[in-house]
């Protein structure tokens, strides 16, 4: 059996977001970081793709276009797991409340998304623990790409350039992305992901996060003032 099938023993608690880029899923976990500190729990934020040890690695050659959809994988494989060993882990035994900006899910439908076998990467995935509470932030492809481009243009990776689905780097995007949001889908009653409306209010979306995260602490015997 997979790791990632498996609860952790440790006393802290991990609490995941998950969505396609421009769903807001990074504003609603810094949220809650910023709550749940006001309220003196111990808690650490960690994001995807930090870890210092591969950083240099995987930024060097996605400048050059040079990833494909294996070694993209493996990059990102090296990063998870110095990062789940460095940090993650340390923080649950010490009792902290880890809240992490993508987890392995990322990789389950990116991955998948760019055409790597399924099997291959929930192997490479499967010394992975299973969080707490997953949340996945739930938008279309067409809404998430208005929001990017508010900022900025879509990124190479991102707009699956690499996959030559379409020499139109924002119809790429959308063809890319949509195949990301298929497999998020479809692990949502798998991994008990909790589906977000994305479009809803920043306001109403925080709500609800804390009111459920709450229910998990509290059925964890931790206490918080609300």
């Amino acid at each position: 059996m997979l790791n990632f099938s498996k609860k952790h023993n440790y006393k802290g608690l991990l609490i995941c977001v998950e969505g396609i880029d421009g769903s807001g899923k990074s504003t609603q976990i810094e949220l809650l970081h910023s709550w749940l500190q006001s309220k003196g729990m111990d808690v650490i934020l960690t994001q995807w793709n930090s870890s210092e040890l591969i950083a240099n690695t995987t930024k060097k050659a996605k400048k050059k276009n040079l990833l494909s959809g294996r070694t993209f994988s493996l990059l990102h494989a090296v990063d998870f797991a110095d990062r789940l060993e460095r940090t993650i882990k340390p923080a649950l035994k010490a009792g902290f409340i880890v809240l992490a900006d993508r987890y392995f899910y990322t990789a389950l439908a990116r991955d998948v998304a760019r055409g790597v076998d399924p099997t291959w990467v929930r192997n490479m995935y499967s010394f992975a623990m299973e969080p707490d509470m997953t949340f996945y932030f739930d938008v279309s492809s067409k809404d998430s790409l208005e929001r990017i481009c508010a900022n900025r243009e879509p990124k190479y990776y991102e707009a699956g350039m690499d996959m030559k689905l379409s020499n139109n780097p924002y119809k790429s995007y959308i063809l890319f992305q949509n195949r990301i949001i298929e497999q998020y889908r479809q692990m949502i009653d798998e991994f008990d992901l909790i589906r977000i409306d994305a479009l809803d209010s920043i306001h109403s979306k925080q709500a609800f996060i804390r009111e459920k995260v709450v229910e998990l602490l509290n059925k964890n015997k931790i206490k918080i003032e609300v």
